[in-house]
């Protein structure tokens, strides 16, 4: 028996479709412009405050590092060269005088006494000075 069309039940194989159905696309595309339109009025609307007015100035020149060694027999060194506390003292004295004041760092061996440590930290916060560091090596 002949029939025309497709028959019920019968399997037919047929072709890959040749265009993209866009439907899902067009919706959600639809959505998002909804979501936009809906959303755009809210971001425009800003809290108005009264903002603070700062001035800047040029940044200070860095100030001068003094380095002061103190070996393990309690030896001392300003930037290097061997002084006594003595001199140490007028130095810092003068140091702490100076515009900018100038940072003193402080590198001691680990082997240093305490008391030589304290009084080159005392004899800097006698002279005035603020800015005083220790320098210490991180462990490996």
């Amino acid at each position: 028996m002949i029939t025309s069309g497709k028959s019920i039940g019968a399997q037919t194989h047929a072709a890959p479709m040749s265009e993209i159905n866009t439907t899902p696309l067009v919706d959600v595309m639809l959505v998002l412009l909804v979501i936009f339109i809906i959303t755009a009025p809210l971001m425009t609307h800003a809290v108005k405050i009264d903002l603070p007015k700062a001035s800047s100035q040029l940044l200070e020149e860095k100030p001068e590092i003094i380095s002061i060694a103190i070996d393990h027999a309690g030896k001392m060194y300003w930037n290097d060269t061997a002084i006594d506390i003595a001199t140490a003292k007028t130095k810092l004295l003068t140091a702490s005088q100076q515009q900018p004041q100038p940072e003193v760092h402080i590198r001691a061996d680990k082997e240093t006494r305490y008391q030589v440590l304290a009084e080159v930290m005392a004899s800097a916060q006698n002279a005035g000075i603020t800015k005083l560091g220790f320098i210490s090596e991180p462990k490996p």
